[in-house]
């Protein structure tokens, strides 16, 4: 654990000591605030609840997430191969599982700060009554779900790579896929049900209504599970190349 935590520490640090996790935090914040203030407006107009606008918000947070969790993880491993670091990593005396770890660790951990400074935007929509608090954890727990399985195969993606670019567009082209895929599911039959079940979104709309579906957070976990073994795999496999 303690190696864990080391490697994710050192991958916190870099993340901070560059601009781009504050950078990645500033328009986070920025498209969410907008997208929240949309939201707010609208329902005031319509009379809407507290509950209705953090549930809209919750819908909508998952696929702006899409978009940042690329940039969080290109560089965790494609960085490394491309200056000749990883060698020197690999051969440190800590496990690769070790080192896949916190690097996830430190990027999930990031986000986690990320999604911290929404928790302004519950207390906003008090004016609108009582906010169920079940809701509000529920829907950051569906985020934070889907946010680590979108990490997970941004970290697969980059630990195949040498360009942090190439990274970062194939792991975006992936999740856009697994993400559209369920509406392929309308055609029925059994390999409808398949593709809904592979879907990254078909599994997270009854978080952003307040519901806890234990198949849902199976499948996020076996997903993030699944990605991160693949990377150990990745990782295990380039000390033979």
């Amino acid at each position: 654990m303690r190696n864990i935590l080391a490697v994710c520490t050192k991958e916190l640090y870099t993340y901070f000591v560059s601009p781009i996790a504050y950078f990645v935090c500033f328009i986070f914040i920025a498209i969410s605030g907008s997208l929240f203030s949309a939201i707010l407006i609208t329902f005031s107009s319509q009379g809407g609840t507290g509950a209705a606008v953090m549930g809209t918000l919750f819908g909508n947070m998952a696929i702006i997430l899409l978009f940042f969790t690329p940039v969080l993880t290109m560089k965790l491993f494609a960085e490394e191969r491309k200056s000749g670091t990883i060698e020197l990593l690999l051969t440190s005396p800590i496990t690769d599982g070790q080192v896949v770890l916190g690097k996830f660790l430190a990027s999930l951990s990031l986000m986690v700060i990320m999604l911290g400074l929404t928790l302004l935007f519950p207390f906003l929509t008090q004016r609108f009554g009582y906010l169920d608090i079940g809701l509000l954890l529920t829907g950051y727990l569906g985020v934070i779900l889907i946010s680590s399985a979108f990490l997970a195969l941004g970290l697969l993606m980059s630990s195949m790579c040498k360009n942090q670019l190439v990274a970062a567009l194939t792991s975006f082209g992936i999740l856009i896929t697994l993400w559209i895929i369920g509406e392929l599911s309308a055609r029925g039959g059994s390999i409808g049900k398949f593709l809904s079940y592979l879907s990254l979104s078909a599994h997270y709309g009854e978080f952003a209504s307040g519901v806890i579906s234990l198949k849902d957070v199976v499948y996020y976990l076996s997903f993030t599970c699944v990605c991160l073994f693949a990377t150990f795999k990745s990782i295990e496999s380039s000390k033979w190349r």
